[in-house]
């Protein structure tokens, strides 16, 4: 048991760095993308030297970004068969379906076309030329779309249903794992995400080069495009994710509670700008779950359904199967022991049709079938050995979540102010505080990004898929050896190709910043 739990808890810190280092290169490939593709629509349109110029330079930063984000997003999805080979046969017709696309089409799609990006200006012409630009930045944003959608599956599964002869789940609808409200939701949220990383980049990088007093009408250009793209974004942003805090309370609500360190909840119940968890509190009632905090009221009811006067449950609350009506009256339904016992249930019925099927006698095996489908609800809960092992790490999910939200309202502000100053206070704009400000934003925005793929993972734990497998039923039979010295391997190649990606930026940002701005 030791070793199972070892080899667990290094698959999944495996996973974890891959994802995280993946996720630092995923948004600024999306956001820039269309950037340049902006970009150069005002280049066609226009036939300035000034906007090739300035097309072809932020073109190249993407094109170094996209190579090394490549390299980490392979490895993650062989990570499913060499380290969760288990998952991977439970649920690999329904999950590889849109990993299988996303290969086939979307990611062939942006290799077809970036090649004609970087090596066709002088063989096609500048209209083809910009429709294989906007054509990249489209790949891109399917790339994302099948990945999520396989994501969200995982954190919403439907659409499929479980074969007990093969002794794994089908897809019964694609339709619904396509256009799960889930995965529509986590794709816009995540692109307009890379919109606004890719625009702080180029915000930051421009205000460098007027902090250096080099290249002025190059810096105020891309500032302008970049600020527009950061805009539009951090609106998406807002809107999907007010959906995507929807989707959480009525499909993930251990989430939500893990999001606000909320372990008894009620009716109109408030929610948590900011505050310090109380590490003593263990999760009883008699003390606070909170040092400090600060509350808006009725705000966690109002973001959860949209009604202020809704009853939003604690980790407690569902543990125990209790729900509040705002009259005051308690409803009942399953506690996480009894889903526990319900799990294990489904866990016998499914060994008795094994058994029946061994020695084909249909009518055992019908019996138990029928057994296991009016369980199979709560079939992940069979293999927890508690209730609690079923709560996700509260403080690890609560900072994560309200550092992005945070975060998320600093870069709000940022746009409007960056637009305001580079259309009505030029001056100011070029004032070295300013410019400070804009250049430290590029590891806000990063910090926002990770802490909400954080969130939306570490809040889902110990399920891999939401209710119906947890990670310790996933993994594959190696031994923790393996895994300890892979991990240690993924960090020190993945830790060189970031080190190398911002050694190779840094030396091209400051090659274009050298030289002179291009006239019309």
């Amino acid at each position: 048991m030791d070793n199972l739990m070892s080899v667990v808890d290094w698959s999944r810190a495996q996973f974890a760095l891959t994802a995280m280092y993946h996720w630092l290169f995923v948004p600024l490939t999306l956001g820039i993308s269309v950037i340049v593709a902006i970009m150069e629509t005002i280049y066609v349109r226009t036939k300035s030297a000034k906007w090739l110029e300035i097309t072809k330079f932020w073109m190249l930063l993407f094109g170094i970004n996209f190579a090394v984000g490549v390299a980490t997003g392979i490895i993650l999805e062989f990570e499913f068969g060499t380290n969760w080979s288990n998952y991977s046969w439970f649920v690999g017709d329904i999950f590889g379906a849109p990993l299988a696309i996303e290969g086939i089409v979307a990611f062939f799609m942006e290799s077809t076309f970036i090649a004609v990006m970087f090596f066709g200006w002088n063989k096609v012409s500048p209209r083809f030329h910009l429709a294989a630009t906007w054509l990249t930045a489209i790949g891109a944003s399917l790339s994302a779309l099948w990945i999520l959608i396989a994501n969200a599956w995982m954190q919403y599964p439907v659409g499929m249903k479980f074969d007990p002869a093969q002794m794994r789940n089908v897809m019964d609808s694609f339709t619904e794992v396509v256009f799960s409200p889930v995965a529509m939701h986590k794709f816009f949220h995540a692109v307009a995400d890379g919109w606004v990383v890719g625009a702080v980049f180029v915000v930051g990088v421009s205000c460098w080069f007027l902090w250096k007093k080099r290249r002025r009408n190059f810096a105020l250009s891309s500032i302008k495009v970049a600020g527009w793209v950061g805009l539009a974004g951090m609106i998406v942003t807002l809107w999907t994710g007010d959906g995507s805090a929807v989707d959480v309370a009525r499909v993930q609500p251990m989430k939500l509670a893990a999001m606000e360190g909320l372990y008894r909840g009620g009716c109109g119940q408030s929610i948590v700008a900011a505050g310090i968890l109380n590490p003593d509190y263990d999760g009883k009632d008699g003390s606070d779950e909170f040092i400090c905090a600060l509350r808006i009221p009725k705000a966690l009811s109002l973001l959860a359904t949209h009604s202020a006067d809704s009853f939003v449950p604690g980790i407690n609350d569902l543990i125990d199967g209790i729900e509040l009506t705002p009259q005051g009256d308690t409803i009942w339904h399953e506690s996480y022991a009894e889903r526990i016992a319900i799990g294990k249930q489904a866990h016998k019925a499914l060994r008795a049709y094994d058994a029946a099927y061994a020695v084909a006698d249909t009518a055992a095996m019908a019996k138990a079938a029928a057994e296991l489908e009016s369980n199979y609800k709560y079939f992940g809960y069979g293999y927890l050995d508690s209730p609690h092992e079923a709560v996700p790490p509260v403080g690890l999910t609560f900072y994560s979540f309200h550092i992005m939200v945070i975060c998320g309202g600093y870069l709000m502000v940022l746009f409007v102010a960056v637009l305001w100053l580079v259309y009505k206070r030029k001056a100011l704009l070029e004032k070295p505080w300013v410019l400070w400000i804009g250049m430290l934003s590029i590891p806000v925005v990063w910090i926002c990004s990770e802490c909400g793929w954080i969130t939306a993972e570490v809040g889902r734990q110990p399920w891999i898929i939401e209710g119906l497998m947890p990670a310790k039923a996933a993994i594959s039979n190696i031994t923790s050896a393996t895994v300890m010295t892979t991990f240690w391997m993924f960090a020190v190649v993945f830790t060189a190709l970031l080190a190398a990606e911002i050694c190779i930026m840094l030396k091209q940002i400051s090659i274009g910043s050298k030289k002179e701005d291009t006239k019309d």
